[in-house]
């Protein structure tokens, strides 16, 4: 199981970016798959996840309204559309698997979280 984040950036206030993460090892529908951040400072945050069987998705209260997940079995790959942006939105954002992503969508949660590299994403005027 191996999973590739990519698509961070530099970018300011109220812009937009879509960060991707490619799944190797398993296919997206398989396994549901989600995004965490880590701020410095701050504590770990679950901000969004997509469930492998029907497609049901997660979302921190944080990022609402603003961040839509979605995935293209396809291509095995999960995106992260991140609009509106903000300071507070500033992190590395990692995509994983396993019982971390699980447990936001509510379902059983067997086994090992799986991580990729994180991706910087930095919001700043």
């Amino acid at each position: 199981v191996q999973l590739q984040a990519s698509g961070g950036g530099l970018v300011q206030p109220g812009e937009s970016l879509r960060l991707s993460c490619a799944a190797s090892g398993f296919t997206s529908d398989e396994y549901s798959i989600g995004w965490f951040r880590q701020a410095p400072g701050k504590k770990s945050e679950g901000v969004s996840c997509i469930r492998s069987s029907d497609g049901s998705t997660y979302y921190a209260d944080s990022v609402k309204g603003r961040f839509t997940i979605s995935r293209d079995n396809a291509k095995n790959t999960v995106y992260l559309q991140m609009n509106s942006l903000k300071p507070d939105d500033t992190a590395v954002y990692y995509c994983g698997t396993g019982p971390s992503i699980a447990v936001l969508l509510g379902d059983p949660s067997p086994g090992r979280d799986y991580w990729g590299k994180g991706t910087q994403v930095t919001v700043s005027s």
